[in-house]
């Protein structure tokens, strides 16, 4: 009778014994939990890894330096940078470090119109701190139980994200934007339940502060299913809060009534000073969910020089990416400086912040490209773009100047 050389169970114990060589058996039982038993050593392998390269950046990622990296890629904004500095340095404390007091996670929340790096600065922080990241829309998240898609599929889309490695999910980011649009509506009296707005931060509760969640990963094409503990994801959320300066100012202009001698500015460009977590609450937002998101930070409206700076400053910034490009085919490209005030000003009259600087730059660009062999071919070896070309927006070439071409 055949025998597992591990167990010991014969043939007829099990359901299935495979041979090797030198006559060596196993069982299907052995086999289970031999999987079981690596796998458990590699997610402990993972960890170990993870947590050993979040030491060595570290090490050497204190609050300036996360600032400076910051400067590199997103203009403007210096007092939520550093706000965000501060917090990532905190939180990679908390992870390296076990104290006796519970700290709090850092979890943040970004208020500022479209377009002036709320998106950015997050993906900036999850690049330097090395983690899965991803970005969702709070419009596509319902309570659960109800048609869209449920929070906990977050944290599904972070793994996949991290390649189905658990441990590094276990530390990646998670980026909600529009979480205004999800604000309670105070003014409206419904005998129904608030699915879409005060459920969905309801359920986001549990997973800010921390809780298992099942989740599947694909090994091997066999698909597996595994608890992954969100306590260290750190999630940042973000909205435009269209009002919110309303909120803030009638608040504090009712605390001039009367005979109070405080002095308190109204001016409008000042309100993020005054922000209270009571207007958040009166907004909206639930006070558990603002109890979990100690860090608030007010982005600004970006202005036209700001707009400048982020065409030209930043490592990757548009004219340089434009710049790489045209370089491929031997001509350089420069851009005047009132043709770059020219895209700003269109810019600005779409009110749509730094995003709209990179559809204004393709339109403008996109004939320019299309002959840009033929130029080549001509001997041009330098392209310059000036006012009157943007104002068109079609370029009109004229005869070159040696190998210019304005």
């Amino acid at each position: 009778m055949l025998e597992c050389n591990f167990c010991g169970k014969t043939q007829k114990e099990v359901s299935q014994l495979l041979s090797g060589n030198n006559e060596v058996h196993i069982c299907d039982r052995c086999i289970t939990l031999s999987y079981t038993l690596v796998r458990r050593e590699q997610a402990k392998a993972s960890e170990k890894h993870v947590k050993s390269r979040f030491k060595e950046i570290y090490k050497t990622l204190k609050p300036k330096e996360i600032h400076a990296y910051l400067n590199k890629h997103v203009i403007s904004q210096e007092r939520p940078k550093k706000s965000l500095s501060v917090q990532i340095y905190n939180h990679g404390k908390k992870l390296l470090n076990d104290t006796e007091i519970p700290i709090q996670k850092s979890n943040m929340l970004l208020i500022g119109p479209t377009g002036v790096g709320k998106t950015l600065l997050a993906q900036k922080l999850a690049d330097l701190m090395e983690v899965p990241f991803i970005v969702t829309d709070a419009t596509t998240l319902t309570e659960h139980g109800y048609a869209g898609d449920d929070v906990e599929t977050l944290i599904q889309k972070l793994v996949q994200a991290a390649n189905g490695d658990i441990a590094r999910a276990k530390y990646g980011i998670i980026y909600i934007d529009e979480i205004d649009k999800k604000a309670k509506r105070n003014d409206v009296v419904s005998l129904s339940r608030d699915v879409s707005g005060e459920g969905v931060q309801q359920s986001l509760l549990k997973l800010m502060e921390g809780t298992d969640v099942e989740v599947s990963v694909t090994v091997d094409k066999k698909e597996e299913k595994h608890m992954l503990d969100t306590t260290n994801i750190l999630f940042i959320v973000s909205g435009a809060f269209i009002g919110l300066s309303d909120v803030v100012l009638e608040r504090i202009g009712k605390r001039r009534i009367g005979f109070s001698q405080e002095q308190i500015s109204t001016n409008e460009t000042q309100w993020e000073k005054y922000l209270e977590t009571q207007d958040l609450i009166k907004y909206g937002l639930i006070p558990e969910f603002v109890g979990r998101l100690p860090s608030v930070n007010v982005l600004h409206e970006l202005n036209k020089e700001d707009l400048i700076k982020i065409l030209t400053e930043p490592e990757q910034s548009l004219v340089k990416q434009y710049q790489s490009l045209f370089k491929l085919d031997q001509v350089d490209l420069e851009f005047e400086r009132e043709a770059l005030e020219a895209i700003v000003d269109k810019t600005l009259e779409q009110s749509i912040g730094a995003r709209g600087l990179k559809k204004i730059m393709d339109d403008l660009l996109l004939d320019t490209q299309y002959e840009l062999p033929t130029l080549t071919e001509m001997g041009v070896a330098k392209i310059v773009i000036t006012k009157e070309m943007v104002k068109s927006g079609t370029p009109s070439w004229g005869q070159p100047v040696g190998d210019t071409v304005h």
